[in-house]
């Protein structure tokens, strides 16, 4: 085999050149929400389980505390996520959509519809592409691995 391989041809680039041009196409979109595209991976996991910790939201996205709670403060000062103390705990911090938050849910629905519109695959053919980047991604993050 010829491992003299061009950049088109490695998949390492394939995806980031891909991940470019979602968020690229994302950005009109997002700047019209009022959110980044951190901000918006933010929402989307408080979208599947509103009142996680910043540990939960970091642990979900696979980055570090630390990461998220800069995002999580200029969403607080949007207006679209709250942060109280867990009173079990102090030093853990729970995260709450506002009603504002929640409402951005729908609103986001552009996202989709435009990488679906953009793309030009069948629904099925994306569903099926995003299953294998996950199982591309589980693989490599396994714990159990060498």
């Amino acid at each position: 085999m010829d491992h003299d391989l061009t950049l088109e041809d490695q998949l390492c680039f394939s995806l980031y050149a891909t991940s470019m041009a979602i968020n690229r196409l994302y950005k009109p979109l997002l700047d019209q929400l009022g959110i980044t595209y951190p901000q918006y991976l933010v929402l989307s996991v408080l979208w599947e389980e509103d009142g996680r910790g910043i540990g939960a939201i970091a642990a979900r996205l696979d980055l570090e505390p630390s990461t998220i709670t800069p995002l999580v403060k200029r969403l607080e000062a949007a207006g679209l996520v709250t942060r109280t103390r867990r009173p079990d705990d102090e030093r853990s911090v729970s995260v709450a959509l506002t009603p504002r938050g929640a409402a951005l849910k729908v609103e986001s629905r552009c996202l989709g519809e435009a990488l679906f519109a953009k793309a030009g695959m069948a629904p099925e053919d994306m569903i099926a592409l995003n299953r294998k980047v996950r199982e591309l991604h589980e693989a490599l993050t396994s714990k159990e691995q060498a």
